[in-house]
């Protein structure tokens, strides 16, 4: 008898605990940055001024190549005529060019290169733009988490009525055309 009220206590006392702390789902949704970006025209902006300036820095370093290659035509052509010693020193100007052909492109578009740099400096401020008109969609909406479809292979399958990216073009006084 006693084994029985303590279950009936303890019943009693999980259901009042539920009652009175109702538990809630959160809510998850995800956007599209790639959309987003490409809608914002800003970004275009952004996208003609780093190809202008990739145009130019590959101008460059083309013209490096044909200058290496130009001096290789030269020495090839001079070569009977020159002396060992002088075929050597043609030869190590040549290399030396092609030394500085290959640090200007590492300079330019390697890994922590000017481009990137460039690319971070000038998309920044529209980033933060967009994280902004995120962060307030979300609070706006109740969502615990909110992931980037375009951010890589991790999304499987997304249902359309989670898609919270016209919100944010919303948010960013955009429409989607």
């Amino acid at each position: 008898m006693e084994r029985r009220n303590i279950l009936l206590f303890l019943l009693l006392l999980s259901s009042t605990a539920f009652i009175g702390n109702p538990v809630t789902a959160q809510k998850f949704g995800y956007i599209d940055s790639e959309f987003l970006l490409n809608k914002h025209p800003d970004y275009k902006v952004v996208q003609s001024e780093l190809e202008a300036l990739s145009t130019q820095w590959k101008k460059e370093a083309q013209q490096l190549e044909k200058e290496i290659k130009d001096m290789y035509a030269s020495l090839q052509a001079e070569e009977v005529l020159l002396t060992e010693e002088m075929y050597q020193d043609k030869l190590n100007t040549i290399k030396e060019k092609q030394k500085e052909a290959v640090a200007f492109n590492n300079r330019v578009f390697g890994v922590n290169g000017q481009y990137y740099q460039k690319q971070a400096e000038l998309l920044q401020p529209l980033q933060s733009k967009i994280y902004d008109a995120i962060d307030r969609v979300c609070k706006r909406n109740n969502l615990a988490m909110l992931f980037d479809k375009a951010a890589g292979p991790l999304m499987i399958y997304t249902d359309p009525r989670h898609d919270y990216s016209e919100f944010v073009l919303e948010e960013l006084g955009l429409e989607n055309k």
